[in-house]
């Protein structure tokens, strides 16, 4: 985006399509306020073979949505126990159509746990609003258990990415001194700009319930994330530290 801001933009470009994993909401409206154009979100899994769900430009686009379920494909929210939950209460995305994989190859156990109820469970978290529309939260596997109450790492993110100094941001899970599960936040700084931890703390204080709050904050300059884009948390969780580590772990 920064870049496009020096450059001219081609006159051509009327949308843009994106997936892998949720964009910012920041970056999706810094992206079309300087492209000047709608970018959409698309979901899909290896499962699927195939996009389930695209949030389409035009009439009915939403900022942050991946859209409706496509033809042929249902969605629906569920909770732990496998019940259908009530349009924006957050549950685990589950999909079933055509398009599903049967099962996973010699693997019974795991083909058993996706499969349920005749629904293949994402492992993704959202909520369906009444449209119809689909948001994604979090994947089930990242959410943060503190003190009994769940913290969506995306969340946090969000609040941090409002950060004026803040260029990218992840956050995890981390145990503290008595082994529970802490919010600690990797946080990448725009070039030129210095910080400390408890700014970064202060700011999501303003924001932020206190238990959702980062308890750490490591400054790094730059996260791990794969080919496509994906931040690489399970890298974040083992302890990510080599030569871009600018910040030593920061308690607060």
């Amino acid at each position: 985006i920064a870049k496009a801001r020096k450059t001219s933009i081609p006159e051509s470009l009327r949308s843009c399509i994106s997936g892998g994993a949720p964009l910012p909401l920041k970056v999706i409206k810094e992206f079309e306020k300087t492209f000047k154009t709608t970018i959409s979100e698309g979901y899909g899994l290896t499962e699927s073979t195939s996009c389930v769900c695209l949030n389409t430009s035009g009439e009915g686009y939403k900022t942050g949505s991946i859209g409706p379920a496509a033809p042929g494909v249902e969605m629906k929210i569920f909770d732990a126990d496998d019940r259908e939950l009530k349009p924006e209460e957050v549950g685990e995305i589950v999909i079933r159509g055509d398009v599903i994989t049967k099962g996973y190859y010699n693997s019974p156990d795991e083909t058993a746990e996706a499969m349920r109820s005749g629904w293949f469970h994402t492992g993704d978290l959202g909520h369906m609003d009444g449209d119809g529309y689909f948001f994604i939260t979090d994947r089930k596997k990242d959410l943060i258990i503190r003190g009994g109450f769940n913290i969506s790492p995306r969340e946090v993110e969000e609040v941090l990415y409002t950060h004026e100094k803040v260029l990218d941001t992840a956050v995890i899970g981390a145990p503290d001194k008595s082994q529970r599960e802490a919010v600690k936040a990797f946080v990448v700084l725009k070039e030129g700009e210095s910080s400390s931890a408890k700014e970064i703390v202060d700011f999501c204080r303003e924001h932020l319930s206190p238990y959702k709050v980062p308890r750490f904050v490591e400054f790094v300059d730059s996260l791990p994330k794969s080919a496509t884009g994906k931040v690489l948390r399970k890298e974040l969780r083992e302890g990510y530290k080599d030569e871009r580590l600018i910040e030593k772990d920061m308690k607060v």
